[in-house]
């Protein structure tokens, strides 16, 4: 398949489960608005679930590369930055919120992939900070990112509330410093 047509069809699919939700995607709207019959789209993913579950990891809407301040809490300040954009600003927090909040009700959305492939390129953050110095190596990234972006979907998409000014560099500080002062 072109990968101008694959592209409209990742573009379509995320479009469809923002506006109407993992219920309300089917193959049939995603052919009628990506203008590619069904038939093909069946060819390529047998399901809406295992078309959702590409288009979250190679759509370029939810696409991020992982920063290189110089920094460990530089580069660690731009990927709460990034997180935040994702949850906060549309088109992609209403994919995101979406796509991934339905991986909760239907387990059959297997947003693995979608967090293995974000992951794998976040981990360059730390390799580069092991080199550096800044971080010893039996520290946990996955631990480190997980409490960093947590930290983000809680305030915004469960609480609802707007994350103020110096989020990023705080939640950071918090894990990288602790909170406790001895």
């Amino acid at each position: 398949m072109a990968p101008r047509k694959q592209r409209e069809i990742f573009d379509a699919t995320l479009r469809l489960v923002a506006e109407r939700g993992y219920d309300g995607l089917t193959v049939e709207g995603v052919a009628e608005r990506s203008g590619v019959n069904k038939t093909t789209i069946y060819r390529w993913w047998p399901s809406k679930t295992a078309l959702l579950g590409a288009a979250l990891v190679e759509a370029d809407a939810l696409k991020s590369e992982p920063p290189d301040t110089g920094s460990l809490r530089g580069d660690l300040v731009a990927l709460v930055e990034g997180v935040a954009r994702l949850l906060t600003e549309p088109p992609a927090r209403d994919v995101a919120v979406a796509a991934l909040g339905a991986a909760v009700r239907h387990p059959e959305l297997d947003t693995r992939r979608f967090f293995a492939d974000r992951f794998a390129r976040e981990r360059q953050v730390f390799e580069r900070a092991v080199r550096r110095g800044e971080l010893a190596e039996p520290a946990d990234p996955m631990l480190i990112v997980d409490l960093l972006a947590g930290a983000v979907w809680m305030r915004t998409v469960f609480r609802g509330l707007p994350l103020p000014n110096g989020f990023a560099a705080k939640a950071v500080s918090a894990v990288l410093d602790g909170v406790h002062r001895g």
